[in-house]
């Protein structure tokens, strides 16, 4: 077998791609990546600085649970777990048409929409930002349980994340239940 050859046997073992043309193949990891970094890029944006004193002195405000990790878990943790969510959109993207896969593909875009917005939402909106990580919660769910029918692979990629997810909900309402909203004086 040629070097190109094993390449692409490679590629089509990891991606699911096999019978799918290099150009659909990279639509898919654009799509998804896009996608993904998207949610990274908004994170960032509204992660707590010192260049952005708004946000950080809300963040330092709040009293946080005591099961919280540290920051540099979560630095850590999201990267694989976003590659993950990437690799799966990709697998499900390749996957043959049908109407699992595209309920499939809508699911994984709306998981990533979600992600964007509970980002957005930073520690300031903290309501929002529960009910934001719930709705991720179950949506992440319904995509895994219909990844499943389509890519089991798929699936099984996305389920850490459903995890953390999990996690982070937890996290959330115990930062909401310890900071209730201050009432605003007009």
């Amino acid at each position: 077998m040629k070097a190109g050859g094993a390449v692409r046997g490679a590629l089509d073992s990891v991606a699911n791609s096999r019978g799918r043309s290099m150009r659909h193949v990279l639509i898919g990891v654009g799509v998804t990546a896009g996608a993904v970094v998207a949610s990274a890029l908004i994170a960032r944006r509204n992660a707590p600085t010192l260049d952005n004193p708004e946000v950080y002195s809300d963040f330092q405000e709040l009293r946080k649970p005591k099961i919280q990790p540290p920051k540099a878990v979560f630095s850590l943790v999201w990267p694989p777990l976003f590659l993950a969510l990437t690799l799966s959109g990709v697998r499900i993207w390749n996957a043959p048409r049908s109407a699992a896969r595209s309920q499939a593909l809508t699911l994984w875009a709306f998981v990533q929409g979600l992600n964007a917005l509970w980002m957005a939402l930073g520690p300031k909106r903290l309501g929002g930002q529960l009910a934001t990580a719930t709705a991720a919660l179950g949506t992440a769910g319904a995509y895994a349980w219909r990844a499943r029918k389509v890519d089991a692979p798929a699936a099984n990629m996305v389920a850490p994340y459903v995890g953390w997810i999990g996690f982070a909900n937890v996290l959330t309402e115990e930062l909401w239940r310890k900071n209730p909203p201050k009432p605003t004086i007009h």
